[in-house]
């Protein structure tokens, strides 16, 4: 037993060690993902017609 309590007074301490990220934060960071999510996604479209062009004029 004494080792679940030296358990729980250590992952309690390292929770109060945790610094969460604020609400513009969280923002912050879904935005730069959405953005980079988009850019790649257009890449890889803009790619793939490219790709699918050259081999159809080819055969």
């Amino acid at each position: 037993m004494g080792k679940l309590s030296t358990f729980i007074a250590h992952a309690k301490a390292e929770i109060h060690k945790v610094i969460f990220p604020t609400k513009v934060q969280v923002r912050q960071a879904f935005l730069a993902v959405v953005l980079v999510v988009t850019v790649i996604s257009i890449f890889l479209a803009l790619v793939d017609f490219l790709m699918s062009s050259i081999v159809s004029s080819v055969l």
